[in-house]
């Protein structure tokens, strides 16, 4: 079990890593197309792409303590998306860019809270502080650009997602995955 648990760890953070690198792209782009007409938007883009950015530091941080390197397909492949996605941010107008970051970082919370899991399962306690933080703030930027969505006329003619459960569940679901490991079922 701990052997697979070490594997889905591993393909998940590669994942990020690699996604990471896509939306610090993308909200250079969805950044850049809001300044004019919404600077304030455009700053707090820019702070959340620069805490996509600080996640794939601290994710390539973990890959290094497992002894992995990133996956080279991937990071060209989401280096190539993400710059698509930027350029789109220019012509997509104003609910694209916001409609797409909230469904990417609904996803990208489930991941996050997963590896936590993984790590636990594997035994690389060290690794969980981490991926509960980094999941708790892609539960931030989730909400942000949600709740922009919320607001336009778009959002009717546009799929729902599930919106994710209060922030604190985060950590109390992995915090139950640490009192289930330690009776010895997960």
């Amino acid at each position: 079990m701990a052997h697979g648990d070490r594997d889905r760890l591993i393909a998940l953070l590669q994942l990020a890593h690699s996604g990471e690198l896509a939306a610090a792209h993308a909200y250079t782009g969805h950044a850049g197309s809001l300044r004019r007409r919404h600077p304030d938007q455009a700053a707090e883009v820019d702070a959340i792409k620069a805490q996509e950015i600080d996640h794939r530091g601290r994710v390539r941080a973990m890959l290094d303590t497992l002894g992995v390197e990133p996956e080279t397909r991937r990071e060209r492949k989401l280096d190539r998306i993400g710059r698509v996605i930027s350029a789109f941010c220019y012509v997509g107008g104003w609910f694209g860019p916001m409609y797409g970051a909230a469904r990417l970082e609904r996803k990208n919370i489930g991941e996050y809270e997963r590896a936590a899991g993984y790590a636990l399962g594997c035994g690389r306690e060290e690794l969980v502080e981490d991926l509960i933080e980094m999941s708790e703030v892609e539960w931030d930027h989730e909400r942000y650009f949600r709740e922009h969505c919320e607001g336009h006329w778009l959002w009717r003619l546009f799929p729902h997602w599930n919106p994710p459960p209060p922030r604190d569940e985060i950590r109390a679901g992995v915090e139950r995955l640490v009192v289930g490991s330690s009776g010895g079922a997960r």
